[in-house]
């Protein structure tokens, strides 16, 4: 009686862990490079302006999930990939681009009809009742991506670089909202460079995090009945927070190491 019960759920949740799983392995990648050049608050101010997109194009009467809305979002995202990309993505300006971006969506549906339904989806998504169809729709997105940066590798300039980015969370945006896309661009690249300077082991661990957390905060949302954007967002917290702590540990027992050794006779330098 359990198996075709363990059938169904999993048939239900079959297109969110598919889209977790796609979110972690563009958003991780991406994240990286936003890690190195120090700009991960630019995480947060293009999916805001992809989800003021959305608002403006809710207001103009078309549905969340149509073509014409992701134009909209589209748009004004890669407005603001071209600010960042001619200012040098300064922490001051990216901060301004957040803050008007997130005020301006809060005006523009203050009046609006089933405003807190809106602005909760654009935040944290509705990742339970994705379609396979977007799930597709978004992978070809990010594979396309991938196979640009892919060939681009060498010479990827800040504007390819940011623009690419507007890419990939206007899609993200539309089906996980702004708080999850930033937890998956962040938290897993953050975690990654806790344990390691490889390129290569940084993204094995950035992608391994953000499955486990995908699944954890999928289930975690259907056992308590909360929303899953939320919970996967606040589970990308407390896993880092873990990690940092382990992260912690592993340095504080390693100098320990390195200090018994120097004290050793014949181990002392010079």
């Amino acid at each position: 009686m359990n198996a075709p019960v363990s059938s169904a759920l999993l048939g239900f949740l079959y297109p969110s862990l598919l889209a977790c799983l796609i979110l972690t392995g563009i958003h991780a990648y991406l994240g990286m490079h936003l890690a190195e050049r120090g700009i991960v608050f630019a995480a947060l101010a293009l999916p805001q302006l992809a989800a003021l997109g959305t608002t403006l194009a809710f207001l103009a009467g078309y549905d969340l999930h149509s073509w014409m809305t992701y134009a909209f979002s589209l748009g004004l995202t890669i407005a603001g990939a071209v600010i960042l990309a001619f200012t040098r993505a300064q922490e001051a300006v990216i901060g301004t681009v957040y803050a008007v971006a997130a005020a301006a969506a809060v005006l523009a549906i203050s009046h609006a009809p089933e405003a807190t339904e809106h602005l909760k989806e654009i935040l944290a998504g509705d990742l339970l009742t994705v379609s396979k169809h977007a799930v597709a729709e978004t992978a070809a997105i990010y594979a396309a991506v991938g196979i640009v940066h892919w060939i681009v590798r060498r010479r990827l300039t800040d504007f390819a670089f940011y623009a690419s980015l507007a890419v990939v969370v206007t899609s993200s945006v539309a089906i996980a909202g702004v708080l999850v896309v930033f937890a998956y661009l962040v938290a897993p690249a953050v975690a990654a460079r806790l344990f390691t300077r490889s390129a290569g082991k940084r993204l094995a661990i950035g992608w391994t995090m953000g499955a486990v957390v995908s699944a954890i905060g999928i289930l975690l949302s259907l056992w308590a009945d909360v929303p899953t954007g939320a919970t996967i967002v606040c589970t990308f917290g407390i896993a880092l927070l873990l990690l940092a702590t382990v992260s912690l540990a592993r340095r504080s027992r390693n100098g320990r190491v390195c200090k018994s050794a120097d004290a050793r006779p014949g181990l002392r330098s010079g």
